[in-house]
């Protein structure tokens, strides 16, 4: 794996907005090839059109990360289109905060299978390519939430504690193949991931204390940059970062 960020292979989940779309962005100016993933293939597909129209390296791939085989095709094409696999960013997420007495046990089934299942199916993916290659780098999207418990987010900050849990374990375990690993815990940042909230109350008290504080996604995409651009001898492990005004 060469050091930096040009001509480095990034694969994405979720990269058809937010998080994921500004570091694709920002990776491809930058100089790397990226392959997106996500559910909605026209909002990737377009991203893509104006990446190659400006000259980069992209490849869109209609992906759903609750199922281990689409992943799997996902980084099978980003090898196949560009000879290897550099970097997996394992971004997809969900956050449909709500009281535990409220029961959305289908809610609880959904963020287990996107934020942790995903995650799991993106290094089970990534992870026999690099260990092959002897180099990679494996980042996975915990959060704030991944670090502290509020009330409302049980079962959410659970699947980001997990995260944190299998990024540390992965951590010691890939040594031996000079893989690197980071955890990426961010705070209020501009996204669609309020939408995922069900309970109007919860979803607009959320809206209301976000919309004054979150920094724009282009902040973790130079959080992920920095990670990346590190020597191959650096092996930035976990980065929490949050807006400078927001207290939890």
């Amino acid at each position: 794996m060469s050091e930096g960020i040009e001509n480095k292979v990034v694969v994405i989940t979720d990269a058809s907005s937010g998080l994921g779309e500004a570091t694709a962005r920002h990776l491809a100016a930058r100089g790397a090839s990226v392959v997106l993933g996500a559910r909605r293939s026209h909002r990737i597909d377009a991203l893509v059109q104006k990446l190659t129209a400006a000259g980069f390296k992209a490849k869109a791939v209609t992906t759903d990360v609750t199922d281990a085989g689409q992943v799997q095709n996902l980084v099978n094409t980003a090898v196949r289109e560009f000879g290897r696999i550099d970097v997996m960013l394992n971004n997809a997420g969900l956050m449909p905060l709500a009281p535990l007495e409220r029961l959305k046990v289908d809610e609880w089934d959904r963020m287990i299978d996107v934020n942790v299942k995903g995650v799991l199916y993106g290094i089970a993916a990534a992870l026999p390519y690099m260990k092959e290659q002897r180099s990679g780098h494996i980042i996975n999207v915990s959060s704030v939430y991944g670090h502290v418990v509020d009330p409302g987010a049980a079962v959410y900050c659970a699947t980001k504690f997990a995260v944190r849990a299998l990024s540390e374990g992965l951590r010691k375990e890939v040594k031996p193949y000079n893989i690197r690993t980071t955890v990426i815990s961010p705070g209020a940042v501009s996204t669609e991931l309020l939408e995922h909230i069900s309970e109007k109350d919860i979803q607009q008290g959320t809206r209301d204390f976000v919309s004054k504080i979150a920094v724009g996604p282009d902040t973790f995409a130079r959080t992920v940059a920095f990670a990346i651009n590190e020597p191959e001898d650096v092996d930035i492990n976990e980065i929490l970062f949050r807006p400078t005004a927001q207290p939890v």
